[in-house]
């Protein structure tokens, strides 16, 4: 059957605009695979293409007030292997082994491992230079080095306890730099190179690099001034009295800012692995609750002065040695009692019946309110892990015996953190501030300022003129009473001694105690709190006044020199003990011949250097005030 030629046509039309449309779809999605996934199958091959070598982000270094380093980065290489890129991999494993001094058994297992990219781990994380540079002499095959960094402490155990330490991924652990890791810790960085299924690595296309973004700077309100007298003393203490442990923290009054803050036993970060958790994981300023003792004297007394309820130097009381609440003798800490005296003498003292007597005119609301308003029962809010928030008594079940062993510091628990936050509210015009320990976040390329932390005000708890008494009790404390092993002549120190006994399954233990003292300077306007408790002295009269008051003083008159803040003049002259050195004011000896000086009685050594007649300068300068047979020395020349 023959087909006509108008049919022929008609089905080559046909064919022809079936074609046609073929060709357009095609073209059409020809060009949308071109145009508009392009860029996404780009991507997608060459994601599967490529291999990351990562770059680790440089955390952010930790710096004091005044820029010191405390906590920084060193250089530390990672290898790494590309198996497929491993050419022979019986000799590679035989000189990685030999160079990392690692199993030649473990090293094949890497190199033939079914990944795209394998760490050595951990014989090959954070080596030396020197070991990556042997490494990368070796050119091996799929063998690659990666830059990386470790954290480095450069005071060892300085300050242990609030930095913390990071992990070998460069992860905040402990301290501050668990606390604030995602301000220091940046992001990582990675050197891009593409290979095919093979792993062989592909000539024509370029190796990507994306830069680790670094992590912040932290500048920190600890002064390292302060801390290395800290540290210093808690050594001494440690060696002197071998006790179960010791804390100290020193703080502004006047904004909360922690200028210190140090216990014992320490570690360092470095070496965390060498000492057991309980010791790295409890920042005991911070964490530690026990009873206060006679340092929680000073919230009664506060709270006393700003309801009225004594009149210090006019109010007297009688103390016997005990005081009797609810059928219970509660005992002074002397024997026989301290007789007749004026409440302030009460303060000196530290009497236990007289702040009993205290706490009863104030009564158990407001009593138990200002201790809350003070701070204690609740977290300060500082800026460190792992804060407690002590023990009070249930309001429902205190009793008169309750309150009165509240009012001198029995019977509840409280931090050092909450003590130092407290009393700095009590000497400081009664504002109660929050503490805080990070001050400022640096951009570490340009050195600018990102964010920071103002002082935070939570309330005003008494009156400026409350405050001003509560300083002046504290100050004759030191001069006149318990304290005076805290005096520092001409800087006004003002505190509180405190011996707490220790309990365990619901009794006090005998001969085991936490010693403390707080105190701060000038009395007249207080720059800096500090407070010190030693736990179970050992080979020596367990007291705070004994113990704690003479390190609190050591403490504070050498970090007020080094803060450079002048002495005073109108200081309450100590009362000396049996025991006490005299003090001597020092002579002005300028211009005077050895001759004059020899003539004339002074209970001091001299020690004389330089040629000539006449003493042209002298240490200590006149007027300064130091024991009987301390040394002064000279400087001789002509005039």
């Amino acid at each position: 059957m023959r087909v006509s030629n108008v049919t022929v046509r008609k089905r080559l039309v046909l064919v022809l605009f079936l074609g046609l449309a073929m060709f357009i779809i095609i073209a059409l999605r020809l060009g949308y695979v071109q145009f508009a996934l392009g860029d996404w199958l780009t991507e997608r091959a060459e994601d599967s293409w490529s291999r990351d070598v990562p770059f680790e982000a440089k955390r952010g270094e930790i710096l004091d007030r005044n820029d010191v380093v405390l906590a920084t980065n060193v250089s530390a290489p990672s290898i790494l292997v590309v198996p497929k890129q491993v050419k022979d991999p019986v000799e590679t494993a035989e000189k990685l082994a030999a160079a990392l001094n690692m199993d030649h058994k473990k090293a094949y297992e890497y190199v033939t491992k079914n990944e795209s990219i394998v760490k050595i781990n951990p014989e090959g994380r954070k080596v030396t230079k020197e070991k990556a540079s042997e490494v990368r002499a070796l050119r091996l095959a799929g063998v690659y080095i990666a830059e990386d960094s470790k954290r480095h402490y450069p005071f060892g155990s300085y300050l242990s306890h609030v930095l913390g330490f990071a992990g070998i991924d460069n992860q905040g652990l402990t301290g501050l730099e668990l606390y604030y890791d995602d301000n220091l810790k940046g992001e990582k960085g990675f050197v891009s190179f593409f290979a095919t299924a093979k792993g062989n690595q592909m000539p024509n296309l370029a190796d990507e690099y994306k830069a680790p973004e670094n992590g912040l700077d932290l500048r920190l309100t600890i002064d390292s001034r302060v801390q290395t007298i800290i540290e210093r003393e808690l050594d001494i203490a440690e060696a002197t009295y071998n006790p179960d442990g010791a804390i100290a923290i020193a703080m502004n009054p006047n904004t909360g800012e922690i200028l210190g803050m140090s216990s014992r036993p320490h570690y360092n970060p470095e070496n965390f692995q060498d000492v057991p958790p309980e010791i790295y994981n409890q920042n005991k300023p911070v964490w530690m609750q026990y009873e206060p003792g006679s340092t929680f004297k000073i919230i009664t007394l506060a709270a006393a002065l700003e309801e009225g309820e004594v009149d210090l130097e006019k109010d007297t009381f009688n103390d016997p040695g005990y005081i009797e609440v609810a059928g219970r003798n509660l005992r002074c800490w002397k024997k026989g009692g301290h007789g007749h005296q004026t409440f302030l003498e009460v303060v000196q003292n530290s009497c236990n019946p007289g702040f009993v007597v205290l706490g009863e005119r104030l009564g158990k609301k407001r009593l138990f309110d200002y201790i809350e308003n003070f701070g204690f029962g609740q977290k300060t809010g500082i800026d460190l892990q792992g804060e407690g928030t002590g023990i009070l008594f249930n309001r429902d079940k205190v009793g008169p015996l309750e309150q009165a062993t509240t009012a001198f510091g029995q019977g509840v628990a409280v931090t050092p953190i909450q003590q130092v936050t407290a009393v700095s509210a009590a000497i400081n015009g009664g504002f109660l501030y929050q503490p805080f320990i990070a001050k400022e976040w640096i951009d570490p390329l340009t050195g600018e300022v990102v964010d920071s932390q103002a002082p935070v005000m939570k309330r005003q708890v008494i009156s400026e003129e409350t405050s001003k008494e509560v300083r002046h009790a504290l100050e004759s404390v030191v001069a006149l009473g318990t304290g005076k092993g805290a005096f520092v002549d001409g800087y006004r120190v003002g505190g509180k001694t405190g011996t707490a006994q220790k309990a365990k399954d619901g009794r006090y233990l005998e001969n085991n105690h936490i010693v403390s003292f707080i105190g701060f300077a000038p009395a007249d306007d207080p720059q800096i709190v500090i407070y010190v408790a030693i736990d179970n002295p050992k080979d020596t009269l367990q007291f705070g006044g004994i113990v704690a008051a003479p390190i609190v003083g050591k403490m504070i008159g050498d970090s007020l020199r080094a803060m450079g803040v002048e002495k005073r003049t109108d200081q309450i002259e100590k009362e000396l003990a049996w025991n006490d050195e005299p003090f001597i004011e020092v002579p002005d000896l300028v211009g005077r011949t050895k001759r004059e000086i020899h003539e004339s009685y002074y209970e001091l050594k001299v020690d004389a250097t330089g040629e000539g007649e006449h003493v042209l300068a002298q240490s200590p300068e006149p007027g300064v005030k130091v024991t009987s047979g301390s040394t002064i020395r000279i400087y001789m020349g002509d005039k």
